[in-house]
């Protein structure tokens, strides 16, 4: 077992530690009742432990998170945390509803998990990182080849021995005055670095251009009962989440991880956009339409909507509809054939419209768009179609955007990256955040980016214009 899979022990064996220990308090009066010990309280405490477990592990609550933020933690303790609320409250108030489990105690045993799950949490790595269980080496390992892959593997995992690895040696093609004398050979010298050094894995992190390296050290590695560990190359073609699947019986690699190619979160991402939509329609833009119209109409000359082809899903044509902010006259494309983005103090925009830019209400009759399944409340911001075609040729994988439908906010817009990207760094970070939102969609990730984008509606934001 190696120090990963002792943290994510660790982890799981505190939590369901505390949620029994507080649920007992809670229910006993801090022991008090002679009845603590009860069949009921036992029944309920075992299935709020089961219920913690399998919410926790589908939240990511138990990845390793020693290398991240507390923040990224935090996240998925909250994601657990509210989802665990809800099922535990509705298997007791609708499901088990002969087991006595009150109101008051249900909200107490929340609560207490709220504050003292993050203490453990936070206790639990000031502990692996001030005592360093990781250095009671578990493994011992030798890297297979001196380039990048695998200097980057030995500093980020080896080094510090958090991991609970220890370095053996290097063997590669050239020696590297940066190994610090820990080469030990060509891989055609494999063999005798195995019977003179001890080890448990070897890494392989070359890139393989003949089967018939790896299958030589993969033949002397297992000959001598080592570990064979392969870190493929293929990050250099796009991002390191890799997908392995199986077509029948052949694997397939997949050198971008897709979510939302599954049917379940794909429905799942339709039904919550048709939901909110179909509420924010009713609730909000069926009174704020006929206000907003009026005010356009008294301003300016011409229609209420502003609709516009822009590019969706595998790039395909869409008809975005907008409220008009700009004058009828004013023109997209400029003498030169280049496609004029809206801009600060904009002569373009009309003073009703500057007001809907500012607070985006421009924005809300897309939620027609979503309704009707061209657009998703979440996403990829849809450019113009003279903006797209003249960014893909500019812009690194401008075009893997609209792998997903496009949405009415997405995560580049609330990390800061929206309204003109005249310079080309603009829109290259831009897609940098529209591509890990890709790789990265989970629900709960919609909804940080929803509430994000109210707060920074309230909060007013330098580049909404």
């Amino acid at each position: 077992m190696n120090v990963s899979q002792s943290l994510q022990k660790s982890k799981i064996f505190f939590d369901l530690v505390f949620v029994s220990v507080i649920l007992f308090l809670v229910r006993s009066n801090l022991f008090l009742d002679a009845g603590a010990f009860s069949i009921n309280n036992l029944f309920i405490s075992l299935i709020c432990m089961i219920a913690w477990f399998l919410v926790g592990r589908s939240m990511g609550l138990y990845e390793d998170y020693r290398n991240t933020q507390f923040a990224i933690e935090w996240i998925a303790f909250l994601k657990t945390i509210l989802l665990y609320s809800l099922i535990v409250s509705c298997l007791f108030y609708f499901v088990l509803s002969q087991v006595a489990f009150g109101r008051a105690h249900l909200f107490i045993h929340f609560a207490t998990l709220f504050f003292l799950i993050p203490v453990q949490k936070i206790s639990i790595r000031l502990f692996y990182k001030r005592f360093r269980v990781a250095d009671r080496v578990i493994r011992k390992v030798l890297i297979v080849g001196a380039g990048s892959n695998g200097k980057e593997f030995y500093s980020k995992f080896v080094k510090s021995k958090r991991y609970g690895y220890e370095l053996t040696g290097f063997i590669g093609e050239e020696e590297d005055i940066e190994l610090n004398g820990h080469y030990l050979g060509k891989t055609s010298d494999l063999d005798s670095v195995l019977l003179t050094h001890e080890l448990d894995d070897i890494i392989v992190t070359i890139p393989i251009k003949d089967e018939t390296v790896l299958e030589k050290i993969v033949t002397s590695g297992e000959s001598q009962g080592k570990m064979i560990r392969v870190i493929p190359d293929f990050h250099r073609f796009g991002s390191r989440r890799l997908q392995v699947n199986q077509i029948g019986t052949l694997p397939i690699i997949s050198l971008r991880s897709l979510p939302l190619e599954k049917y379940d979160f794909k429905l799942l991402k339709r039904g919550f956009d048709i939901v909110f939509s179909f509420l924010v329609i009713v609730l909000v833009f069926s009174w704020v339409f006929p206000i907003i119209a009026i005010l356009i109409k008294l301003e300016s000359k011409g229609p209420v909507f502003f609709i516009q082809d822009r590019w969706g899903l595998n790039n395909s044509l869409i008809r975005c509809f907008k409220f008009r902010t700009m004058s009828v006259s004013s023109k997209d494309i400029d003498e030169n054939g280049n496609y004029l983005q809206a801009r600060k103090n904009d002569p373009r925009i009309t003073k009703v419209g500057a007001f809907l830019r500012k607070t985006n209400l421009d924005e809300l009759p897309q939620f027609l768009n979503v309704l009707l399944g061209s657009m998703s409340v979440v996403g990829p911001r849809p450019h113009p179609v003279p903006l797209n075609i003249q960014s893909k040729k500019l812009v690194d994988n401008y075009l893997l955007r609209h792998w997903v439908k496009p949405g009415i906010t997405g995560w580049a817009q609330v990390n800061g990256y929206r309204g003109e990207t005249a310079k080309p760094y603009l829109m290259q970070k831009r897609v940098e955040f529209d591509v890990w939102y890709v790789e990265n969609w989970t629900f709960w990730l919609d909804q940080q980016i929803i509430l994000q984008t109210l707060v920074n509606m309230v909060k007013g934001e330098k580049n909404a214009y």
